[in-house]
């Protein structure tokens, strides 16, 4: 994994980010991120880091997160946040 983290980080410093308009939260925090720098960091630890999926979305809740939609087929994140966050809002768009 080590090649494909070097890979993934020459890829990643080549693109410009700009400031989100909204905290970005990564899987190997649990965090939310506004800094630039902090994001392209972990973006590059979340190839090989623990996936903290739990933890991030009781974060986001905890930060005012009310509704949640996946992204794609599947509902499988769906069903996951339902059982983290139950009450919550969860859609799916396919």
């Amino acid at each position: 994994m080590e090649q494909a983290r070097a890979e993934l980080s020459q890829a990643i410093n080549t693109v410009q980010f700009n400031k989100p308009i909204c905290p970005i939260y990564q899987n190997c925090t649990a965090l939310p991120a506004t800094d630039t720098e902090t994001i392209r960091k972990n973006l590059i630890a979340q190839l090989t880091a623990p996936v903290m999926w739990t933890q991030t979305v009781k974060n986001m809740v905890a930060d005012g997160a009310a509704s949640f939609t996946e992204v794609g087929p599947g509902t499988v994140l769906q069903g996951l946040i339902r059982k983290i966050a139950t009450g919550i809002e969860v859609a799916g768009i396919q």
